[in-house]
């Protein structure tokens, strides 16, 4: 065989390894990047207008003199260095710390009661699931406007009820009292909030295998056996997660109070949201109310971050 034919030969061979990926395959592959950040940029821009500059806004105007209307200078640290000496600001965290911890456990309490009761599928769970929840998709400021009217003195339905059980004489004023009024907020939102607790931990109980509870069964344990060993430490992150939405909302607390109590009597139910609506809007120090909030903002993530924490170590 001569070497022209073997040369032919060769080239009729098609050429597969070590061949040069044609132009169209380098193209797709140069532009699936480009269709990527096509895709992320409308969510990019959202976060960037909604979360990212006002948040960087905020910042700035933290580390000035900002007033509501008029000029501004740059000021430092100032507004952080005068919040320890802000008494309504202090008074505004122990309070919303107070009432955090009145809140937090019962929430979780008695969402898991109402979990337990209604994760079976017998009659009448699915109507009692949708009371139970019902609240929360009401929301908490109407429920507010509806308790504000229910707390009323000698017309009121608590007064009345309370009067007709021979526990008062019906002209409680409920919301011109810290203690009572901190107790009727507390009760209104222990109502409002299992509802939507009672949904988180039910979706986690309804995750873990019948299997088990049904080897437990065979081993004679009981039901609050088969709770503690079983349920509860498989629900562990489900309710790690309850409890940081839980704090977190009693951190931001601002409609109840507002509309209930209007942080009186006094300053007595100031929240921190409150305090900083207050300094903002009405004595019209939006720099000073800027570092509160930033604080806040600090706060509420390092708490988001012990949630991650939470969530990681126990999956």
């Amino acid at each position: 065989m001569s070497q022209q034919t073997i040369a032919k030969q060769r080239a009729a061979v098609p050429r597969t390894v070590g061949a040069r990926p044609s132009r169209r395959r380098k193209t797709g592959i140069v532009r699936r990047p480009k269709a990527g950040m096509l895709f992320v940029a409308p969510a990019f821009v959202f976060v960037a207008t909604f979360v990212l500059f006002p948040l960087g806004f905020a910042i700035y105007m933290s580390v000035t003199n900002w007033p509501l209307i008029g000029s501004y200078h740059f000021t430092g640290a100032s507004n952080y260095a005068a919040l320890g000496k802000d008494p309504g600001f202090v008074h505004s965290v122990l309070f919303t710390l107070l009432y955090t911890g009145i809140v937090t456990i019962p929430i979780l309490v008695v969402g898991y009661g109402l979990a337990v009761l209604v994760r079976s599928n017998r009659r009448g769970s699915v109507f009692l699931r949708t009371a139970f929840f019902l609240p929360y998709v009401v929301g908490l400021p109407t429920l507010s406007y509806i308790m504000l009217l229910e707390l009323q003195p000698n017309s009121g339905a608590v007064n009345v009820i309370l009067a007709k059980l021979g526990l008062t004489n019906g002209a409680t004023a409920w919301l011109v009292n810290t203690n009572l009024a901190l107790a009727a907020t507390c009760i209104l939102v222990i109502w409002f909030a299992s509802g939507f607790t009672m949904v988180l931990l039910l979706g986690g109980m309804q995750s873990i295998s019948e299997d088990l509870y049904e080897s437990a069964d065979v081993a004679g344990a009981k039901w609050w056996q088969k709770e503690l060993h079983i349920t509860l430490p498989l629900l562990r992150p489900t309710i790690a997660l309850s409890l940081i939405i839980s704090i977190i909302g009693s951190f931001l607390a601002f409609n109840q109070f507002f509309i209930l109590t209007q942080g009186g009597p006094g300053t007595s139910t100031f929240t921190v949201v409150m305090w900083i609506y207050q300094t903002a809007f009405v004595q019209l120090h939006v720099g000073a109310a800027a570092a509160m909030s930033v604080v806040l903002v600090a706060v509420v993530g390092l708490i988001s971050a012990v949630q991650f924490l939470l969530l990681r170590d126990n999956t």
